[in-house]
């Protein structure tokens, strides 16, 4: 057990705690690698009364998908987990015949409303550009993830059986290998895959988790024996992810920059999902769509005889983060109510107008440089355009999905253009299709040749 000394009185006492982590699912940063990194949780440890000279022991456990985190909570040497919504559906599950403790969901680490983090991606150069092109193919999905959830859902959807395409268990190391060496037709995976092997330029997305229409989020659970024991550690791990938060909307480019320092993940991926108008919202509070949502998972998971009955409601503890909010002079109610992100804004040095409508605006990282924002898509490839004839390097270049206000790579997206200077940009092809009207879908490259000033 690496939880020592629990009951015992605190004389000269280590308490070792033991915290699940996925350093590189993107959207669990302010619950784990941020925490970690910057020693936030040692910042707010109790030190009185049953603390008092009892040393604590973080033991940071690191993960690359959420089913061997409650493996390792159900046998005690974890008593934090984060991971992805179906995971955790499935750690209370597992949790609810264990006669030592329960789980319960005291936090979100970050979500999607709309389902936008998890997708399936085929190698740029596949002939496939819908889910239903892959019919009989080989997919790869790591099982028991969101990832695998969104891929279950989305076959329930469409009414189509399990075995519309093969579908094999393949990590996202080892699916983004096999991608990359043609060895499968496509892969699916959670945060941030589906973004950062097309950014790496050898995937392209063909399915997105909006596709399912039900939020994707991940959260953070603890083991019920623990919390009820040492309540104030639980406390003292909600305000540290309150500090995390802060820490990256402060300066969300030095945030992007160290957490890729931290987990290998490239800056520009880490801040198309954690910087304004990012595709995840950071934000603790266990919001009712999000809960609806878990619900949803229990169901599809029934259907496939995966899980048998599992009650949510009793299973969600809103009350250490109540707690840490109201301590702070924070409105629990009203955060938890509002799914509003932080958003692109400022002046477009480029069309010389300031941001005024962020879902329809974009951004460039410029190399060595700052982050520049643009009024509209049409004034950021027009702005794209410029820099590249002026021979200046830039890193990426941010745009929204016309239709869904997804932040998306302006280079993976397909653009309708109506000839009258207007651009819009569209997560997926069949999107951009059915919006066309009279103007004419281009991909990237032809849409930076017909940009113009202003939007």
């Amino acid at each position: 057990m690496a939880l020592v000394g629990l009951g015992l009185p605190a004389r000269a006492e280590t308490l070792t705690v033991g915290i699940g982590t996925q350093d590189t699912t993107t959207n669990t940063a302010t619950v784990g690698v941020v925490l970690r990194q910057l020693k936030l949780i040692e910042k707010h440890l109790p030190k009185t009364g049953k603390y008092a000279g009892m040393t604590i022991k973080l033991d940071w456990q690191n993960f690359t998908s959420g089913p061997p985190v409650t493996n390792g909570m159900m046998a005690g040497k974890l008593q934090f987990g984060a991971m992805g919504d179906y995971p955790l559906v499935v750690n209370g599950y597992t949790f609810q015949n264990n006669p030592e403790s329960r789980s319960e969901l005291i936090a979100v680490a970050a979500y999607n409303l709309h389902g936008s983090g998890n997708g399936i991606v085929v190698h740029k150069e596949s002939e496939f550009f819908s889910f239903e092109d892959l019919k009989g193919k080989l997919v790869s999905v790591p099982f028991g993830s969101a990832a695998h959830g969104m891929v279950l859902k989305a076959l329930q959807d469409k009414g189509y059986p399990p075995t519309w395409f093969r579908l094999v268990s393949q990590s996202p190391e080892v699916g983004s290998t096999n991608l990359q060496e043609k060895k499968i037709d496509a892969h699916a995976d959670f945060v941030p895959f589906a973004e950062l092997l097309p950014f790496r330029g050898f995937a392209r997305k063909i399915f997105d988790g909006v596709e399912t229409r039900l939020p994707t989020w991940h959260g953070v659970v603890v083991r019920t024996d623990f919390a009820k024991q040492y309540p104030e550690i639980v406390e003292a791990y909600l305000k540290a992810v309150l500090d995390a938060q802060d820490w990256v909307r402060a300066d969300p480019k030095r945030a992007a920059e160290q957490i890729s320092a931290w987990t290998g993940t490239d800056k520009e991926v880490v801040y198309i999902f954690l910087g304004p108008g990012g595709i995840m919202t950071v934000d603790p509070t266990l919001k009712a769509p999000l809960i609806d949502a878990a619900r949803e998972d229990v169901k599809v998971l029934q259907k496939l005889d995966r899980i048998k009955e599992f009650d949510v409601g009793p299973w969600v503890n809103d009350g250490y983060i109540r707690k840490v909010f109201a301590e702070r002079g924070l409105d629990y109610d009203r955060q938890a109510a509002s799914t509003a992100n932080y958003e692109v804004s400022g002046e477009d040095g480029y069309c010389k107008k300031p941001v005024t409508e962020p879902r329809k605006a974009g951004e460039i990282w410029i190399k060595d440089g700052d982050i520049q924002p643009y009024a509209s898509a049409a004034c950021t490839l027009a702005a794209l355009a410029d820099l590249k004839a002026k021979g200046r390097a830039v890193n990426v270049a941010y745009v929204f999905d016309t239709a869904r206000g997804i932040k998306l790579f302006a280079s993976e997206a397909f653009y309708v253009v109506d000839g009258k200077g207007g651009i819009s940009p569209y997560l997926l092809k069949q999107d951009a299709e059915a919006a066309k009207g009279a103007g004419k879908v281009m991909p990237f490259d032809e849409a930076l040749k017909a940009a113009v000033t202003g939007g």
